[in-house]
């Protein structure tokens, strides 16, 4: 099967779960299922979770279901970040994927409680499906501690700490912030994904090399991107990196050396994994297609 095919049926896999896992309701906090779902169904490319159901089927070929609440819980944190970034007290952005922040549909106050929900119902949808994913007490465990520990103070919103009140522009900083800001969920996806599918240590660290250098690369290109791409790809207005004097990978060093690093993190994303040999062609693939990504 082709990528694109194979990356189509993994989104909609995972749609279908999200839809299963957090369902309408008409009780009288309905409103704030319907924010949630607003912005969890907004389009978004599935990235992480794919990532993690692609780590896991190299150890477990075919199996990938037992992992589909982590694989759709990394995806409501992922989301839930997105919502609170677009607030008026952080981003401040109208726009995301084309359609009207959560804020700017649903108000401040809803915007806000359905990020926090969005963070316990990842929570609850590991722990409500612990008999469906075939693991052991021990190892869904780990993959919490994981998944809980990337998107915080030492991860991701310690990255958003780290953006807002920039204290140098530097690369060491600059890259110091997006290893936590986007990176720490992409490794931490691709690290549960090795874990639970029982790859060694070896295996492990490996992995978690690939998923560094990958995280790396992706913010490239999202810097690339607001420099670069077309408004009506991208979904957001262009140029508000700039705008906004914030610090990218554009900005620091500018567009043809960002583009130069882009190419360089991808490559060493890719032979970080190159001992897995053909059990590594969807990482490679999905590599080369962040690379090349147009929105």
């Amino acid at each position: 099967m082709d990528f694109k095919n194979w990356y189509n049926i993994k989104a909609k896999k995972i749609d279908q779960h999200l839809s299963l896992y957090l369902p309408e309701s008409d009780n009288r906090q309905k409103n704030i299922y319907e924010s949630m779902r607003y912005s969890l169904n907004a389009g978004g490319k599935r990235i992480r979770p794919i990532l993690m159901m692609a780590v896991f089927e190299i150890f477990k070929p075919n199996e990938e279901d037992i992992i589909m609440p982590l694989a759709c819980a990394v995806e409501m944190i992922h989301t839930y970040s997105l919502i609170h970034d677009d607030l008026p007290a952080m981003d401040d952005d109208d726009y995301r994927r084309g359609k009207l922040t959560n804020h700017k549909v649903f108000g401040e106050a809803m915007a806000i409680l359905a990020g926090d929900a969005l963070l316990n119902k990842a929570l609850e949808t590991v722990l409500q499906n612990q008999d469906l994913m075939s693991l052991s007490p021990e190892i869904i465990l780990s993959c919490l501690k994981m998944l809980m520990r990337s998107a915080g103070t030492e991860g991701m919103i310690g990255g958003q700490v780290v953006d807002m009140f920039v204290a140098e522009r530097s690369m060491e900083y600059l890259e110091y912030m997006h290893r936590l800001k986007t990176g720490a969920l992409i490794r931490a996806a691709c690290q549960i994904g090795a874990v639970a599918g029982g790859a060694s240590e070896e295996e492990i660290l490996k992995i978690s090399q690939y998923s560094d250098y990958l995280g790396l690369a992706f913010q490239i290109k999202d810097d690339i991107l607001d420099v670069t791409a077309e408004e009506s790809d991208l979904g957001k207005p262009i140029g508000s990196d700039e705008k906004n004097d914030k610090l990218t990978y554009v900005t620091l060093l500018g567009l043809k050396e960002s583009e130069s690093l882009l190419e360089q993190y991808t490559e060493q994303a890719i032979e970080s994994i190159k001992h897995l040999g053909d059990k590594s062609q969807r990482l490679v693939e999905m590599a080369e297609y962040l690379l090349e990504r147009k929105k």
